[in-house]
């Protein structure tokens, strides 16, 4: 890993510095978002993770403890989401650094770690990171608003539509 990129949990004075930043890249984000993640953080329900390059604020990813999706939350498998990089910053290893610590913290719970993505062109890039990190699909089919999707049904192809993956711990690492 680079080593001006500084990896760490959220902290409040994160926060004005993250909206500026996503205001600045175009992206449109609730208010609330980051304020309510750092309170789910303090209540142990949900990890956060933001990486700096150089002092500068480049992306995050959360861990959710408890998944909303049924099948994950049934096998207490904790699901990486909200994986945010801004574009400035892709392509320079910012995603990976994010993804490794996620991982690093949730196989000290557990031996498999989840996550969704979305199926329309603007998460390709993820797509091939998460295959090329070893996730695979969990075999469930799409789920929309974290429901399986069945044969025939009619759903948005929106930020809710999505396919979920896991990857297991490899043997011999913690």
């Amino acid at each position: 890993m680079d080593r001006n990129i500084t990896v760490r949990l959220l902290e409040e004075q994160d926060i004005p510095v993250i909206y500026s930043s996503f205001e600045k890249a175009g992206w449109n984000r609730p208010p609330l978002l980051l304020e309510n993640y750092l309170f789910e953080q303090s209540k142990g329900n949900r990890t956060v993770i933001v990486t700096y390059l150089k002092a500068e604020f480049a992306g995050y990813v959360t861990i959710k403890w408890k998944s909303d999706y049924p099948p994950f939350a049934e096998k207490g498998i904790p699901e990486i989401v909200d994986l945010n990089v801004l574009p400035s910053f892709q392509r320079r290893g910012i995603g990976s650094a994010l993804m490794d610590r996620a991982e690093e913290l949730i196989y000290k719970c557990s031996p498999i770690a989840g996550i969704g993505v979305g199926l329309f062109s603007d998460y390709g890039p993820a797509q091939c990171m998460y295959v090329l990190r070893g996730y695979v699909p969990d075999t469930l089919g799409l789920a929309y608003k974290g429901q399986r999707v069945t044969r025939g049904q009619q759903v948005n192809v929106d930020d809710d539509l999505i396919l979920y993956f896991t990857k297991e711990r490899q043997k011999g690492s913690s």
